[in-house]
């Protein structure tokens, strides 16, 4: 489906060890529902989202939190709803929890 491949693994979960390990596995039917999981290079899951097989999932939102992540490891700077690259960030303070209205007009 991609020309060249794709720049990662793509892994098999038959038997279910790892969908059991994260929930997302259905016993019943004997494979994992859709789940999709963004863990940062300290192990810590950052982001998750779980869907049943009627409604697949959105790779421009995943990549959208991808970036948001990025930028926040190396900023500490925060993403308000919304927020696509390039846009606005917010820096976390207690001045300005409850008032992101204040600031932030997507």
């Amino acid at each position: 489906m991609v020309d060249g491949g794709i720049p990662y693994p793509m892994l098999s979960d038959q038997g279910g060890s790892i969908g059991k390990l994260y929930g997302v596995y259905d016993e019943e039917a004997g494979v994992d529902i859709r789940g999709r999981f963004l863990i940062d290079p300290d192990g810590v899951i950052q982001a998750a989202e779980i869907l049943t097989p009627p409604v697949g999932r959105n790779p421009d939102e995943l990549i959208r939190q991808i970036k948001a992540y990025q930028h926040h490891f190396k900023t500490n700077e925060v993403m308000p709803s919304g927020w696509t690259e390039g846009q606005k960030t917010l820096k976390p303070s207690t001045e300005l929890a409850g008032k992101v209205w204040e600031v932030w007009r997507p």
